[in-house]
């Protein structure tokens, strides 16, 4: 097996670079570098020097023996000063030595995975929390990373085999005294159970999907009531064109905010009229669609009028009162926020209504929910495997297969059956170094 090496750290330059170093060669590789390895998990300040014996850099050398290391095989780790020459002078000796090569996009994490240290579920874990961008993926990310799922999906394995073993053992010796009793009574009830545990996860899917993906507010009504205004307001920066004049916005401008924690892709979309050239009608369309698709409409009003019939019933809709700084006439009322741009403090009590509203909507406390859709086939499987067994008038041989196929698609998720291309797939979208 090649040796693989790569830089692990950020892009350069930066402070600190980490060069990761795996494999057979690891230990004995960095003596072309002038450099030894020391105690295990203890780093020592070291020299490296390049082929004709000029010092490249002064850095830390940090030893991880198999099996105790990230891919299970012998680790060693550089941290040299994050230069562009300093990491491509380290790269160029370590790979002009045979049987070491860069490593491709996420090999050191397939590496881990095919020596038993993380299952498929912390590997995609891994890869969200490199790209988590707020505290909810964050906390979802690392959930999955230190192997929340994988110990839910082993425990529902453990309920499958224990349920077979049993009718295995009413099968084969049902005349025994020291079997246990009935297995409908003993079995199919825990089965049932474990139905309800995985329905009930599986209904978590969209909750965890707005997290990774981002809760969607998009915001409707005519044009000059102030939308652009507010999503500027809201995003602390000029993003979209603020005009007195119709129609400005004729396609949607999208920003990515942190509210709550929670990642928000809020849109701003062209006012919707009657009236309106072809240009701007294709605009109206799209923010008619941007509102189906939206969880949460914002729908803003400078006359107190709010005609939703171009809204889904289903649809959640906040009313807004735009450009309260305006009108000393209006009264409050519970179904509507008022809010002037020109206002700092309506701004923040809107942002406090969303914030609410967005929590109570995602709800980190049912983090354990946090699937991905590669899961959604194996899980939604499991379930008519579990159902057809539960349900069946088969012999309990039959019944049994069910069973174990239920265990197949949960052992799809974690990998414990699947082929080279889904593995490919997952971990072609790591970066390299990871």
């Amino acid at each position: 097996m090649d040796t693989i090496v790569a830089l692990s750290s950020g892009s350069l330059p930066s402070g600190v670079a980490i060069i990761r170093i795996s494999g057979p060669k690891a230990a004995t590789v960095i003596s072309s570098l002038g450099a030894r390895i020391t105690q295990p998990r203890q780093t020592s300040l070291q020299i490296f020097r390049d082929n004709d014996g000029s010092v490249i850099d002064e850095g830390l050398v940090l030893w991880f023996p198999a099996p105790h290391s990230f891919t299970g095989e012998d680790v060693v780790e550089l941290q040299t000063h994050g230069s562009r020459a300093v990491v491509a002078g380290i790269l160029d000796v370590l790979l002009s030595i045979d049987g070491v090569r860069h490593a491709e996009a996420g090999e050191f994490a397939r590496r881990a995975f095919a020596n038993g240290k993380i299952d498929l579920t912390e590997a995609e874990g891994l890869a969200d929390l490199i790209d988590a961008e707020t505290t909810a993926q964050r906390k979802v990310a690392q959930y999955l990373a230190s192997g929340g799922l994988k110990d839910l999906y082993n425990d529902w394995q453990d309920q499958l085999l224990n349920a077979r073993a049993m009718i295995e053992a009413d099968i084969d010796f049902a005349d025994e005294d020291d079997v246990p009793g009935s297995v409908a009574d003993q079995v199919w009830n825990d089965m049932a159970r474990l139905y309800q545990s995985i329905s009930g996860h599986l209904e978590g899917y969209d909750r965890s999907e707005r997290i990774r993906d981002g809760f969607k507010i998009s915001l409707i009504g005519k044009p000059n009531v102030g939308k652009s205004s507010l999503l500027n307001a809201l995003a602390g920066s000029d993003r979209a064109i603020v005009s007195s004049e119709a129609g400005t916005t004729r396609d949607i401008v999208e920003v990515r905010l942190d509210i709550a924690g929670y990642l928000v892709l809020l849109s701003d979309t062209a006012g919707i009229r009657e009236q309106a050239g072809s240009v701007e009608a294709e605009g109206i369309r799209r923010s008619i669609a941007s509102a189906q698709e939206a969880d949460l409409i914002l729908f803003l009003s400078d006359e107190d009028e709010w005609h939703h019939n171009f809204i889904d019933a289903n649809s959640k809709v906040l009313n807004i009162r735009s450009k309260a700084d305006l009108s000393s006439d209006i009264k409050p009322d519970e179904d509507t926020i008022f809010v002037s741009v020109n206002d700092a403090t309506s701004v923040a009590v809107l942002l406090e209504k969303l914030s609410v509203i967005i929590n109570n909507e995602l709800d980190q406390s049912r983090i354990g929910s946090a699937i991905k859709s590669r899961y959604i086939d194996h899980l939604s499987q499991c379930l008519k495997d579990l159902n057809k067994s539960i349900e069946s008038d088969d012999a309990l041989e039959l019944r049994a297969e069910h069973l174990r196929s239920a265990a197949y698609s949960l052992g799809r998720i974690t990998g414990q059956f699947d082929t080279e291309d889904v593995l490919g797939r997952i971990f072609s979208s790591f970066c390299i170094g990871k």
